[in-house]
């Protein structure tokens, strides 16, 4: 038998969609620089957009891709004068007049004297004077041109600011004046009656073939569906519409009435008046009659380049308020990626996806997650925010010389007991080795191997801890004024990050103790790290601290074998408490009865054990007196640390703290 020939191998360019040899796409700088501003105070949403607004990795954001269309816009400005077309005709019918009277001048006849008579008659705006002249006899040559080519002016300034391009496309066309204007006039019933049928909600797609078969001359943009097609011709209707409203009201009127008049000579004016309604029908969110930006350059444009230029300002504005996201419910799926390219080229497009890929990749890499259409940060986000400000906090330690505080030794639980039990997530026990792996051995003994070979494989199920004796762990509650003052004095940010590093320090280096965090202002709330990093202060006014407080109690009493420690951050003495039917009562300057009903909570604490310590952000007399006065109630410490030290204060005396009375 014949071998076989080896199978050959071709290799190229992938092309099945994204490269899957591609590295993974890289957030990790875009979390860290959201975390610095969610640690520093912002929200989550706010942070979001700081960040597209500035870019990432060379990128242009959103604002500077906002000045840039800006920039155009102010460019586009300087484009020229509306009132071209109306200055046009008014040298046109000059020239007509004088050529006309220099013809009646020498003509000795009754007849040349009417005719002057006729002409010094003529109403003095020139919508006017071109509609009294229409059947006038001219007598020269020269001024019976020159009235011509006012209306072969009109007739193509007028569809050309309707249907962009329909100028060069009339100039173009090689059949006579009657056949082009034909050809124009079946182009708009057909296509009013194909708006017409889309508005009603038909099938239109073989209508919209067969119509830019037939008048496909017309649209040198080359609308690929009925959509697109109504969208060009409905954007520059509106923009026709801002042309006229940014002329003076005389420039207006006579401006009108040269179109009617040239509409009229067409038959086309209560087609175009049809279609002009039903493209409002199909397009209401347009800005149909509003006034807006218009060019207001030096060089006079004609109706069809006014109406393109006021379309382009018109497109600018709206590129520029999408850039701006500042409206509700924005979204970089808003802004319209063919306006972007058109404006500021394709460099702008890379641009932008690159943000959107980025918005991508953190929601597909799980940091950051939309609940009912809000950005919030994923419990994956957090934890990384919470070690990030836990490591910033070390470091002060560190370089102050208050000690390394990372715990890692496997014995810091207790005594070993002597005995083991199966190991649990969250178990800081050594393994008990000899049993891990006599468990794995028996569970494989029964495998089927290989000759000679024999290997144990370990399952989790496998593992064995030594037992050690309990040692009491620490119910921290930390209790974080909410108030707006702590925005107004800056404290805000400092107080979120420490809390997010002190949740973070309990939860993974000291699991068997417990915390909850404790936000207050006008009443108080337990709150979860994702809310946390969520969360910015209060604009309500009130300090309620009984409140955090009764809620720290209804904390520590589910953990009554723990060292009960409550840390109190805050700037101001209380204004505010809870009334007999649990309304929130607010009162500046603090009145007798909220600092009775606080003092009260502040003693039911103590007797329940727990070391109440307080840190207080503001020097003012009257809050440090108040602070001395509870912490010796509840015999705890008064602290008053910069902002920016706070995280280690904190988090050294819950270190110093959860040792219990006998390691203080």
């Amino acid at each position: 038998m014949a071998g076989r020939r080896p199978r050959g191998y071709r290799y190229g360019r992938w092309r099945g969609g994204p490269d899957p040899l591609a590295p993974p796409y890289d957030v990790a700088a875009a979390v860290d620089e959201i975390g610095d501003q969610v640690l520093g105070g912002s929200g989550v949403r706010e942070a979001m957009r700081d960040l597209l607004r500035r870019g990432i990795d060379g990128r242009r954001g959103l604002d500077q891709l906002r000045r840039s269309v800006r920039d155009r816009l102010r460019q586009a400005r300087q484009a020229g004068r509306m009132d071209g077309t109306l200055e046009q005709v008014r040298e046109l019918l000059e020239q007509a007049l004088e050529a006309e009277r220099a013809a009646l001048f020498p003509d000795p006849d009754d007849s040349a004297r009417l005719a002057e008579a006729e002409l010094d008659q003529l109403p003095e705006d020139t919508a006017g004077a071109v509609r009294a002249l229409k059947d006038h006899q001219w007598r020269s040559p020269e001024a019976a041109q020159a009235f011509q080519q006012i209306q072969d002016l009109l007739r193509q300034e007028v569809l050309d600011s309707s249907f962009q391009g329909m100028k060069q496309a009339l100039q173009q066309m090689q059949d006579g004046d009657g056949a082009a204007m034909q050809a124009v006039k079946d182009m708009v019933a057909d296509l009013s009656a194909l708006v017409d049928a889309h508005n009603r909600g038909e099938d239109t797609d073989q209508q919209f073939a067969d119509f830019m078969d037939e008048h496909g001359q017309f649209f040198p943009d080359d609308p690929q569906s009925v959509e697109e097609l109504i969208d060009s011709l409905a954007r520059r209707a509106a923009a026709q519409e801002r042309m006229l409203a940014g002329l003076s009201p005389d420039q207006r009127a006579e401006l009108q009435g040269l179109m009617e008049q040239a509409m009229g000579d067409l038959g086309l004016q209560s087609e175009m008046a049809h279609l002009s309604d039903a493209l409002r029908q199909a397009r209401p969110d347009l800005p149909w009659g509003q006034r807006g930006p218009v060019p207001d350059g030096e060089q006079p444009l004609g109706m069809g380049d006014a109406t393109t230029a006021v379309a382009e300002l018109a497109d600018l504005e709206s590129l520029s308020q999408q850039l701006s996201q500042g409206y509700a419910g924005a979204s970089l799926a808003d802004i319209d990626q063919e306006l972007l390219e058109q404006a500021l080229g394709r460099s702008a497009v890379d641009d932008l996806e690159a943000l959107r890929r980025l918005e991508r990749e953190l929601e597909r890499q799980g940091y950051l997650q939309r609940s009912e259409g809000a950005l919030q940060l994923s419990p994956k986000a957090v934890r990384r925010l919470g070690a990030t400000a836990l490591r910033r906090v070390f470091a002060k330690l560190s370089a102050t010389g208050r000690g390394e505080h990372d715990v890692a030794d496997a014995g810091a639980a207790g005594e070993l007991t002597g005995a083991s039990r199966e190991w649990r997530f969250g178990d800081e026990q050594p393994l008990d080795v000899v049993r891990t792996v006599r468990n794995a051995v028996l569970r494989t003994a029964g495998e089927p191997h290989e000759e000679g070979r024999r290997r144990v494989r370990i399952a989790v199920d496998d593992f064995e801890v030594v037992e050690t004796e309990r040692r009491t762990g620490a119910a921290v509650a930390l209790l974080v004024d909410l108030s707006y003052s702590m925005a107004l004095r800056g404290t805000w940010g400092a107080a979120k990050s420490t809390a997010m590093a002190l949740h973070s320090l309990v939860t993974t280096r000291f699991p068997q103790d417990a915390i909850e965090i404790i936000g207050f202002s006008s009443t108080a709330q337990v709150l979860r790290p994702e809310t946390l990093a969520e969360l910015s202060v209060d604009t309500l006014q009130g300090t309620n601290l009984q409140h955090g407080l009764m809620l720290a109690r209804r904390f520590l009493a589910k953990h009554r074998d723990a060292e009960p420690v409550v840390l109190v951050v805050t700037d101001g003495e209380p204004t505010a408490h809870l009334e007999d039917d649990g309304t929130p009562y607010f009162c500046w300057p603090p009145m007798p009865e909220t600092i009775a009903r606080t003092v009260a909570e502040v003693e039911r604490v103590a007797r329940s054990g727990a070391t109440l310590n307080v840190f207080a952000l503001d020097p003012e007399p009257s809050l440090v007196e108040f602070v001395h006065d509870i912490t010796a109630r509840a015999g705890g410490r008064v602290f008053q640390p910069d902002s920016e030290r706070l995280g280690e204060y904190v988090v050294a005396d819950y270190l110093r703290v959860r040792r219990g009375p006998r390691g203080r």
